[in-house]
């Protein structure tokens, strides 16, 4: 385990919503707290800095006390696009990411990412198998392998995991789950705006 300053928690925020009609499911709330608040205050006393990846809505961000980092992949880059530009914002030796649209992940999540680390990170895999965007990074093989990913064309998150070598963690009986439909809103009890 390392201490809470080195590391920094990067929430992925930019992606389009089209499954939504273009909801910003950033700012989608559950219990009256917007998912990039509440993830963003998930883990305290276990990461440092907070950086999120958003293309929309900078100055709402900025409000919130949270500093957003627009994307500078070309657009259709997916994920990896956040990725990158967390990498390069991240100014401690640790990265974890995080995608917005999740229901919620456990207590122990960043314990359990780095109890199974290797020297370059690792990546959790829950019950309904890998989450390649809910991965425990050291940044600078990170930044390393950004970059012969992206000059190889490589957008998909899980081959930059499978170029660092990337160890999977498995949290048993765990179920991190998504937001990405209008029937995954309602079995969450979130109402669109």
């Amino acid at each position: 385990m390392f201490a809470a300053d080195a590391l920094t928690l990067g929430l992925l925020a930019g992606g389009l919503g089209s499954r939504l009609g273009g909801v910003d499911k950033a700012w989608l709330q559950r219990d009256g707290i917007p998912q990039v608040l509440r993830f963003a205050h998930r883990f305290p006393g276990e990461t440092g800095p907070v950086l999120v990846s958003a293309n929309r809505d900078l100055q709402r961000y900025a409000e919130a006390g949270l500093q957003a980092v627009p994307d500078r992949l070309p657009a259709g880059s997916g994920p990896l696009a956040g990725i990158e530009v967390l990498a390069d914002a991240c100014t401690t030796p640790w990265l974890l990411t995080l995608p917005v649209d999740l229901f919620d992940v456990n207590d122990c999540l960043v314990r359990t990412l780095a109890s199974g680390a290797s020297d370059a990170g690792a990546v959790a895999e829950d019950g309904d198998g890998l989450q390649p965007l809910v991965a425990l990074y050291r940044a600078a093989p990170l930044r390393s392998a950004l970059t012969g990913a992206i000059a190889a064309g490589e957008l998909a998150p899980r081959r930059l995991q499978e170029r660092l070598q990337l160890p999977c963690v498995r949290f048993a009986g765990v179920r991190f789950g998504n937001l990405n439909t209008p029937q995954d809103l309602a079995a969450a009890r979130i109402a669109l705006p």
